[in-house]
């Protein structure tokens, strides 16, 4: 796929690597010989969940120039997701990420991100000033506040966007990129003022917001002037609240997990849909938590992400579809 820029409908900014995961699962890395190899980061994860329920998305990040960074290429346009803003830094490594999933619902991830990742350098020129006014979804993760010039990069971006409709912030809270929850908080706050709807778990919202309680937390984002605030509760389901005070809670969808990683990337992708298509909130909430159970049951994150019909299947059965190897791409 290489969609012309107006025809996109969503644009994701932020990491991309190249994650091992080994294929016997809850197995230690120490022990393990064969790994499964697929792309990774959390913005390319909800871009390939949005292409895959049918979303003309492109992911802007920069990758090394080294046969890594051309599997980062190859496997987004396999998956449907235009690699025309994925620019490449001369000299930086592509980066790589080993998650252990031992136990598999609260797996170890290891990040080899150094001395720096090329996607902590992305440049406003890497994607056309048009394109970022006039694209219908804008997707933004917190994490990347946390590396210049890309937080630089974000922040005149987000000017040119000037707070059309569906600039959305994934608060993506990961400890390892900040030196405390203080400064992670403080770099990623002022966002707040400038997009229309934020989604985070209980901790991101604590470490953004100072609360923890879904409904508090709510308010005080949309106190920022957003358009709606969504709010994942873990095993209490999630919430989202619109600008006038309605709020929608959605329980969980109970599934034996396999592997917890990508799940939230699924629902994210899904949230995207709902956004793009006018879903209504408890609808956009219902399948999102489908698609992050079926992922969770699945042993990959990008390559495992769902399509509609498995949403369907999952919400008429409440049992996730199994996909067979061929199916992922």
């Amino acid at each position: 796929m290489s969609a012309v820029g107006s025809e996109l409908e969503a644009i994701f900014i932020g990491r991309v690597s190249v994650d091992f995961y080994p294929e016997v699962v809850g197995q230690p890395l120490s022990a393990s010989s064969t790994f499964h190899a697929s792309v990774g980061g959390t913005s390319a994860n909800v871009a390939v969940a949005a292409a895959r329920l049918g979303h003309r998305t492109a992911m802007v990040t920069r990758v090394g120039d080294d046969p890594i960074g051309r599997f980062v290429r190859v496997a987004l346009e396999r998956f449907g997701v235009d690699s025309q803003y994925v620019a490449t830094h001369p000299t930086l490594p592509t980066p790589v990420v080993f998650a252990e999933l031992d136990p598999p619902t609260e797996p170890s991830i290891w990040f080899y991100r150094r001395p720096s990742a090329p996607d902590e350098h992305v440049a406003v020129e890497d994607v056309d000033a048009d394109v970022l006014r006039q694209v219908a979804l804008f997707w933004i993760p917190g994490s990347v506040m946390a590396f210049e010039p890309s937080a630089s990069t974000i922040a005149s971006m987000l000017q040119v966007r000037d707070r059309r409709r569906h600039t959305v912030l994934d608060l993506d809270y990961r400890p390892m990129f900040w030196s405390s929850p203080v400064d992670a908080g403080n770099a990623v706050r002022p966002l707040l003022d400038q997009v229309t709807v934020v989604v985070g778990n209980r901790e991101e919202c604590e470490v953004v917001v100072g609360t923890s309680d879904p409904e508090l937390a709510a308010r005080r984002l949309l106190d920022h002037g957003i358009e709606l605030a969504v709010v994942k509760m873990g095993a209490d389901g999630v919430m989202a609240m619109g600008a006038d005070g309605t709020s929608v809670v959605v329980p969980p969808t109970p599934v034996e997990v396999v592997c917890g990683l990508g799940a939230g990337d699924a629902f994210g992708g899904s949230l995207v849909h709902g956004l793009l298509t006018g879903a209504t909130m408890h609808e956009t909430l219902t399948r999102a938590n489908a698609a992050g159970a079926i992922v969770a049951s699945r042993l990959r994150c990008s390559d495992d992400m769902p399509t509609a019909a498995e949403i369907d299947v999952m919400l008429q059965t409440g049992v996730p579809p199994v996909r067979q190897p061929e199916e992922s791409a």
